[in-house]
């Protein structure tokens, strides 16, 4: 049976407002959160980005539920030395229940400093070796490293956990998968897909911990919730690799158009119906997951934390 987990969504709310969610999640009765990690938001609706290490720092304080950023992108944005530093420090403040989670990025949150970005094989590289250098500095000794993409002299964090942090890859094709199998501490993917679960642990992840995001909109109009899910995240929607390779906001927007009511009825959670939650969160389970973290898109926080404190997660859990 999964744990069951809630999905902050930094793109969506300001941090005061991801802390109050954080509270009333483990009210609720979610045993543990993600967080996303942006530069931007999606599109300009959701209207928000705040940076993910300040608000961790506040969940820290505010809730004794683990934490997992979902996910971070160690390679170009921010130096992979530089995240581990963040990643470290976090873990103690934590009480070490903190878990990383990293991926390959997308050029909407990685491109603002005018670098190219890479294309998909040389973005895996470089997370691979992000990976390293990150686990050689949580030690705590001293680092050197020439690399094909990185360059560290002389660096030591003198904050550390006692345990190293664990790094959880995210990965939703055959290459990410097989990266996460080989070099993970687990694996995160979004979609309740049984053949990747199993490419995963047949691939060297064996019971490493799997886990999946589920995004919904709990509402008492179903009607009114599709309109929401798809004013606010028609992103989700797109095919192929446009979410990785799209600069902007306004290019995700320019989109939009192409997703339409029918086609968010169809692929999304909507509405007060517990069943149809219930069997949401269930194929997860029946694919292999091990963690399931449910993401409430929309204002209705309290409305959506009180319906599944009490028709949804007793059901589950």
């Amino acid at each position: 049976m999964p744990q069951y987990g809630y999905f902050l969504s930094c793109e969506e709310f300001r941090p005061a407002e991801l802390v109050e969610q954080a509270r009333m999640a483990e009210q609720a009765g979610f045993r543990s959160l993600w967080i996303s990690d942006h530069y931007h938001p999606w599109n300009d609706a959701q209207g928000e980005s705040p940076f993910v290490w300040s608000v961790i720092g506040a969940l820290s304080e505010a809730v004794s539920l683990p934490v997992e950023t979902a996910v971070t992108c160690p390679t170009v944005r921010i130096h992979p030395a530089v995240v581990a530093q963040a990643a470290a420090t976090t873990a103690v403040m934590t009480g070490g229940r903190f878990r990383l989670g990293v991926g390959t990025g997308e050029a909407l949150n990685e491109h603002i400093l005018g670098h190219v970005w890479p294309p998909a094989q040389q973005r895996l590289e470089m997370l691979e070796e992000a990976v390293l250098v990150m686990r050689r500095l949580f030690t705590g000794e001293e680092v050197t490293h020439y690399g094909t993409h990185y360059r560290v002299e002389n660096a030591r964090l003198y904050t550390v956990p006692d345990e190293p942090v664990p790094i959880d890859i995210s990965g939703f094709g055959p290459a990410a998968t097989a990266l996460a199998a080989r070099v993970g501490d687990g694996y995160i993917t979004m979609g309740p897909d049984a053949d990747m679960v199993a490419r995963f642990r047949k691939g060297g992840g064996g019971a490493k911990p799997v886990s999946g995001g589920l995004k919904v909109c709990y509402g008492t109009d179903r009607d009114e919730a599709v309109r929401t899910v798809r004013r606010l995240w028609s992103n989700q929607f797109l095919p192929g690799e446009m979410g990785q390779i799209l600069p902007s906001p306004r290019h995700f927007e320019q989109l939009a158009p192409l997703v339409t009511e029918q086609a968010v009825s169809e692929n999304s959670v909507c509405g007060d119906d517990p069943d149809e939650h219930v069997a949401a969160l269930e194929a997860f389970s029946e694919a292999g997951f091990d963690r399931v973290y449910v993401s409430q898109i929309g204002p209705d926080q309290r409305g959506f934390f009180d319906f599944y404190r009490t028709k949804v997660l007793p059901r589950v859990q």
